[in-house]
């Protein structure tokens, strides 16, 4: 007997490493791993701006080849309000295609892993829509509901996001061992309490790895698909306009618009998965 508290034994038993890693953990607080997180891309893209810059005043790089980031900066100012409404309609259609896509691929992917059946035959359809072109698609579309309706550009969303979310979230519920399920049998588990404790936490790690993607791709086809036709509000339609108006810099501060469009939608789910998982 050393005649030493428990406290002080399990401190001289602990590794030096472990301790000073505990420590680090317990002052590392949310702040400081957002900055750890954040600041190391903004000082990366602020530099690639700069160098940028310097490299079309320096060649005298004409704006059709590549116009200069003050110029882009000065038009995406000068047109915010243009580059915000712009933003907000093709992101609505996105979003709206986002969450169709999303529910339609879940229902199904939870259909076709219990009924063996469904799942053959919806393998063959499912390859079919991966590989549907937007492009000959979208003018179709236009055709069926009309060039004044934003239904073509949804139905494209969805059609991007459905895959991912399908093909991700139905091989998340072929996950679970059989070994578990047999466990939550043998404590006389109901079908629902099995689902709840054993199905679904095994499912929404790859459910939201394919929301993750079929967000990014909702916002690429919606933006895409204004290229084609229909109403003129998008991001899209606006960076056509912008171009074939030889305004190179304002074509490019709307692809600002899309680039930050997309990182919202990526950022939102993965909000919503870090959310998910601390409720499991």
């Amino acid at each position: 007997m050393t005649g030493l508290p428990d406290a002080a034994i399990a401190t001289q038993l602990t590794p030096p490493s472990s301790a000073a890693a505990k420590r680090r953990r317990g002052q590392d607080g949310p702040w400081r791993r957002f900055a750890r997180l954040v600041l190391p891309p903004i000082a990366l893209f602020i530099v690639l701006v700069l160098l940028v810059e310097l490299v079309v005043v320096a060649l005298g790089i004409p704006p059709f080849v590549l116009a200069s980031p003050s110029a882009i900066w000065a038009q995406l100012v000068q047109y915010a309000p243009q580059v915000l409404q712009a933003t907000i309609a093709t992101g609505l259609n996105a979003l709206i295609g986002l969450v169709i896509g999303a529910v339609i691929g879940v229902v199904l992917a939870i259909v076709a892993s219990f009924i063996r059946a469904i799942d053959g035959m919806l393998a063959p359809i499912v390859a079919a829509v991966a590989v549907v072109p937007i492009v000959a698609v979208a003018p179709v579309l236009y055709t069926m509901f009309g060039s004044t309706s934003e239904v073509s550009r949804i139905i494209i969303a969805s059609i991007a996001a459905f895959v991912p979310v399908f093909l991700n979230t139905l091989r998340g519920l072929r996950q679970v061992r059989p070994v578990h399920r047999d466990l939550m049998r043998s404590y006389s588990a109901t079908p629902w309490q099995e689902t709840r404790s054993v199905t679904i936490p095994s499912a929404l790690p790859h459910f939201f790895t394919g929301l993750r993607i079929a967000s990014s791709l909702a916002v690429i086809s919606a933006l895409v698909a204004e290229y084609f036709g229909g109403p003129r509000q998008g991001l899209g339609s606006a960076i056509t306009t912008a171009a074939a108006s030889s305004a190179y810099a304002r074509a490019w501060a709307f692809v600002i618009g899309a680039i930050l469009l997309g990182l919202v939608f990526f950022a939102l789910t993965s909000l919503i998965e870090r959310l998910a998982s601390r409720h499991r």
